[in-house]
């Protein structure tokens, strides 16, 4: 089976053991790709939820509410999707050596701002407890700033798998 389902004859750039792609390690990057997209399409939206929570007035419990249930379902959906993207991404660097050579710098960049990436995560969901407890200190403009930190960090990322520019 070495020529069917596992290798793909061909093939140039990041190679696994036999020196040619493998079909597996495509379905793998193909859903890892899949599952960045989805996991930074909530880091774009939560935000944008917490600019609407910071301006919402304090007579408006129905709408503090409504716009909290959203934000919680999110940050949940966003987290699980957040799993498989890291866990793929991990697989494709650890086990098929794609920025382990000699000349990846990228690659290390890379995850510096994927670390990024999970702090980033992170304090989002730490934002949401501060507002469940009625904690929120800054104002909807800055939740709008706040809002800018996943474009910058995904546009980066490209940048530097596509590119690879070190």
């Amino acid at each position: 089976m070495v020529g069917g389902f596992f290798c793909l004859k061909g093939r140039t750039g990041v190679r696994h053991r036999t020196g040619e792609y493998t079909v597996a390690m495509l379905w793998i990057k193909a859903f890892h790709i899949v599952m960045v997209a989805s996991w930074f399409a909530g880091l774009f939206y939560l935000p944008r939820i917490f600019v609407n929570l910071a301006m919402v007035s304090p007579e408006s419990v129905a709408e503090f509410e409504r716009l909290m249930l959203m934000a919680r379902k999110l940050l949940r959906f966003t987290t699980l999707l957040a799993v498989p993207a890291l866990g793929l991404g991990l697989v494709l660097w650890l086990y098929y050596g794609i920025g382990l050579a000699e000349g990846n710098g990228w690659m290390h960049a890379k995850l510096s701002l994927v670390v990024l990436a999970i702090a980033y995560h992170w304090h989002c969901a730490k934002v949401l407890r501060q507002f469940a407890a009625q904690q929120n200190k800054r104002s909807h403009v800055w939740y709008r700033w706040f809002n800018e930190a996943p474009v910058i960090l995904l546009s980066l990322i490209v940048v530097l798998v596509v590119v690879k520019p070190f």
